[in-house]
Formats: C-alpha cells, sequence, structure tokens
C-alpha cells in the first residue's frame, strides 16, 4: 500500500494540483487578456461595449476549460488507480452519438449558442427580448441565455430558441417617447418648450454624461382621440433610455405647467336630441 501511494498516489495528487493550478491561472489571466484582445478589435466601439464582449466571452471560456481541465485530471486520476479508461474512453464516444440522435434539442441549443458568442448578437448586461421575454441578460453560455425582466423574475431560456434577438442597448439606446398637447396649443410654441427642456436637460451635469444625442421633438406624430402627439427622439449610453425618458417627462410637465400648456386627458361629448312634445292636444 505504501508503495503504492509512493507511486501512483504522488502522481494523482501532482495531477489534482496541476489542474487546480491551470483552472486558477485561466481564472486570473483569461478576462484580462481578453479584454485586451477585444479593446484591441473593438477600438471604435464605447468601453462599456467592450467590458461587456470581454465578461461574456471570458465566463464561457473560463466555464468551458473548467470543464476539460475536470475531464483530464478524472481520466488520469482513473488511469493511475488501474481503470482501463479505453473502454470508458470508446464508451464516452459511443455516449455522444447517442446524445447527437437523442438529444438534437440541445445539439441545436449549444450551435445557437456559438453563433449568439461568435456574432456577438447580445452579452452579459445587454437588455434583450428573446422568445417572447425581455430582460437584462444576467448569464450566457453554449446551452442557455438566463435573462432577469423588470419584475425580478429570472427566465432560463434555451438558446435553441433563440430564433430573433432583440436587442434594445447595444452600443446605444435610444429615447423614443411621444408627448401628447390639447388640439388648442400652437404646435410651433410646443416644439419650442420641448426642445428648451431638452436642451436643458443635455447642459445638465447630472445627465449630459448618459446623453449621446440629444432629444429633439421631430415631428407630429398622430392625431389622437384627445390630442395631438408629438414625437421626440434621442440617443443615451446603453440602458440609460429609460430613466432620461423619466427626466424628460417630469420636466416637460413642470414647462407646460408654466406655459399653461394643456396636457389633455380621454372625455367623450354626448348629444340629446331634442324629445318631441307627445303632449295630445
Amino acid at each position: 500500500m505504501i508503495d503504492w501511494l509512493n507511486i501512483h498516489g504522488i502522481k494523482i495528487g501532482i495531477t489534482v494540483i496541476l489542474g487546480v493550478i491551470s483552472y486558477a491561472l485561466i481564472v486570473l489571466v483569461a478576462p484580462g487578456l481578453l479584454h485586451h484582445a477585444i479593446k484591441g478589435r473593438m477600438k471604435d466601439k464605447m468601453d462599456c461595449e467592450v467590458r461587456k464582449r470581454s465578461k461574456t466571452l471570458s465566463r464561457v471560456l473560463v466555464n468551458t476549460f473548467g470543464i476539460v481541465i475536470g475531464l483530464v485530471v478524472l481520466f488520469t486520476i482513473l488511469a493511475e488507480i488501474g481503470v482501463n479508461i479505453g473502454p470508458a474512453l470508446a464508451s464516452l464516444g459511443i455516449a455522444g452519438l447517442a446524445i447527437g440522435f437523442g438529444a438534437q434539442s440541445l445539439v441545436k441549443d449549444i450551435i445557437n449558442g456559438l453563433f449568439i458568442l461568435l456574432e456577438n448578437q447580445y452579452g452579459i448586461g445587454d437588455v434583450i427580448k428573446v422568445a417572447g421575454v425581455t430582460g437584462l441578460v444576467e448569464e450566457i453560455n453554449l446551452r442557455q441565455t438566463i435573462l432577469r425582466d423588470f419584475s425580478g423574475v429570472v427566465h432560463h431560456i434555451p438558446n435553441g430558441e433563440v430564433t430573433i434577438a432583440s436587442n434594445l442597448t447595444k452600443e446605444f439606446s435610444r429615447v423614443n417617447m411621444n408627448i401628447t398637447v390639447a388640439y388648442g396649443e400652437d404646435l410651433d410654441r410646443v416644439i419650442e418648450v420641448i426642445n428648451g427642456v431638452c436642451n436643458i436637460l443635455v447642459e445638465d451635469i447630472d445627465w449630459k454624461e448618459k446623453i449621446l444625442r440629444a432629444p429633439q421633438a421631430i415631428r407630429v406624430e398622430s392625431l389622437g382621440d384627445s390630442g395631438i402627439d408629438i414625437k421626440v427622439i434621442g440617443d443615451t449610453i446603453p440602458r440609460a433610455q429609460w430613466d432620461v425618458m423619466s427626466e424628460l417627462r417630469k420636466r416637460i410637465k413642470k414647462a407646460f405647467d408654466e406655459q399653461g400648456i394643456e396636457i389633455p386627458w380621454p372625455h367623450l361629448k354626448v348629444f340629446f336630441g331634442n324629445q318631441q312634445n307627445n303632449t295630445p292636444s
């Protein structure tokens, strides 16, 4: 027993230590190297986009290499304790074929996951809409995408279900909102007030870093049942559009109150016909 430990035990211990060291090196080194390489290839992109891309790929790379290192260590230990790994490897290959035929959805998930990562359709930190669910990407791997929606619910979506991916925060986000005013208002004056509020917001030290292109009233969007809709468009850094739109609505409401501009509410006018006098003569 002592002789066996002296020969095989030392090899097993060295194998385990090398496996742990290899995994630790990947965890420590891979994210930095990937970030540097991606930053070199995405020079014209914003820093937040580079960080999202490197974070997504580094997690997938670390997890994949962790599985590979674990399998190598496992088979090395089995060989040292006298298990013939040849049949085991052959069985693993047969099992792989069986999985390939019997679990085609899993293969589809992995292949689709590869394309999602290679094409950089979305990454960790993006707000996306896939498979009818809108939420923040908390995790992505070769098999599934994990989203947390605006209600805090976590959704696990197999990558094979991702046929159309809508990214709301790739490179930049857009302010896209309608402001409704009453029919009796002077539209030129209303647009002037809205654009004035937008220009003041852009100069605000708390907001200017979030805005890439100043929001502006660009057109009359529609003539509604109760009022006239004016379209306001602008660009922000990723994921800032909701905060900017909320602040704009608050400031525009205050400006309208000061300028006496009416924001309409739904109402109906009911007309009654003249009642005929049915009193007998």
